[in-house]
């Protein structure tokens, strides 16, 4: 399985953002997918995941309000849309999947994922 990540850039605060994660290969299905980030000097963190089965949605709380995910289950792609976004917001976006199903107490971590795509980098700037 690939994961294809894009859609990063510079933005000012305040600004918005759309994230995109293509999935190609065997996902199976379902296929569970999530986005994380990794800021400067710190540890890859969760942000959203959705899923494969019923599209049900977790957030982490500090994008709760600001960040929307979706899915396009024909092209196997998940979306980040990020509003209102902060300097705080700056890091290396990541998109991750894996077959089957994740509960709300399972998604946030790394070790359940088998999928990871490179990345793409958003910066919040002025």
């Amino acid at each position: 399985v690939q994961l294809q990540a894009s859609g990063g850039g510079l933005v000012q605060p305040g600004g918005s953002l759309r994230l995109s994660c293509a999935a190609s290969g065997h996902t199976g299905s379902p296929y569970f997918m999530a986005w994380f980030r990794q800021a400067p000097g710190k540890e890859r963190a969760p942000i959203a995941s959705i899923s494969g089965v019923d599209g049900a949605k977790y957030y982490w709380d500090s994008v709760k309000g600001r960040f929307s995910m979706s899915r396009d289950n024909a092209e196997n792609t998940i979306y980040l849309q990020m509003n209102n976004l902060k300097p705080e917001d700056t890091a290396l976006y990541f998109c991750a999947g894996r077959a089957g199903v994740l509960s709300e107490h399972l998604w946030m971590q790394e070790s359940a994922y088998d999928d990871w795509g490179r990345g793409t980098q958003v910066t919040v700037s002025s």
